[in-house]
């Protein structure tokens, strides 16, 4: 990771990242802890399957704290109301039509750290929001996506 890299995202996408590296620190860390002292006790560790179980969890945790812990550190909040409020920049809710007669869609422009497409966050980083970041209301979009171009016109930003 570059260390002049910023990661975009919210207020909220940041306090959820500080409760997450919270729970893994003060919860998780010393659970893993727990499971390894436990295997050791089960005598040779070169055919203990629970050590090892437990040893890659601790790894897999400690990796996701600090790649938490980084992403704080590099981390650019963005203020959505900082900008016009026609215009689609990130931490706004974008409401689009795909052309000539789709059903709208709405999704909320968040960085990679806080996206989540199932709830309807989308990062900055994908196609779609990359086509529509910088546009306003009722602007007509042509979006480059895997499957070809897809025309929408934004019909609202809030």
């Amino acid at each position: 990771m570059a260390k002049d890299e910023t990661y975009p995202m919210t207020a909220e996408g940041r306090d959820k990242l500080k409760n997450e590296l919270e729970d893994l620190k003060v919860n998780q860390r010393p659970k893993v802890v727990k499971r390894i002292k436990i295997a050791r006790s089960y005598g040779d560790l070169s055919e203990n399957s629970e050590y090892e179980s437990a040893k890659d969890e601790q790894s897999m945790l400690e990796s996701r704290i600090t790649t938490i812990e980084h992403m704080l550190q590099y981390a650019e909040i963005i203020d959505s109301n900082a900008s016009d409020k026609d215009e689609v920049t990130v931490g706004k809710r974008v409401t689009f039509q795909e052309l000539p007669d789709e059903e709208p869609e709405t999704y909320q422009i968040v960085g990679a750290a806080e996206a989540d497409p199932m709830s309807g966050k989308i990062s900055n980083d994908s196609p779609i929001a990359k086509g529509l970041l910088g546009h306003r209301l009722n602007d007509q979009v042509t979006i480059q996506i895997p499957a070809g171009d897809m025309k929408v016109k934004i019909t609202k930003v809030e």
